[in-house]
């Protein structure tokens, strides 16, 4: 009888990977910076890359963000707006605390890039998400 019992924890082991796997995107951290001009905030650079379809759940950010197109198309739809797609070299500003509603790769086939600049306190969680995604997932540094 124990066998079924096995069968379940490794499906349901799978499962879980899959889930995390699709909201873990990928995130690299370039830079992070005290402002001489802006005392006690920092200039944080991370690059976000979504495989195709891959999408982040509801969130909202501690500091002001400038995201710029890099490769590929991203979603994008904050609260009170319209849904955009932005293309490489497209960019918009989210002040802090605005609702990101979607974002994500517009394509089915290909990969997105995205470089996103946050201006907050140093010990800001930049990316706080509206429901806990699973725990492999990584946040903003």
């Amino acid at each position: 009888m124990r066998r079924p019992c096995h069968v379940a924890a490794v499906f349901a082991a799978l499962v879980f990977t899959l889930i995390a796997n699709a909201y873990a995107a990928e995130e690299r951290a370039l830079l992070a910076a005290p402002l001489t001009q802006a005392p006690g905030r920092q200039l944080s650079a991370v690059t976000v890359t979504y495989a195709p379809g891959q999408s982040s759940p509801a969130h909202r950010h501690a500091g002001d963000v400038y995201a710029y197109v890099l490769k590929g198309h991203i979603r994008s739809r904050l609260a009170g707006g319209a849904l955009h797609v932005y293309g490489p070299g497209d960019s918009w500003f989210e002040p802090a605390g605005t609702h990101h509603l979607l974002s994500g790769n517009a394509s089915q086939t290909e990969p997105a890039t995205m470089l996103v600049i946050f201006v907050a306190a140093p010990d800001a969680e930049l990316t706080t998400f509206d429901q806990s995604p699973p725990a492999a997932r990584t946040h903003s540094r």
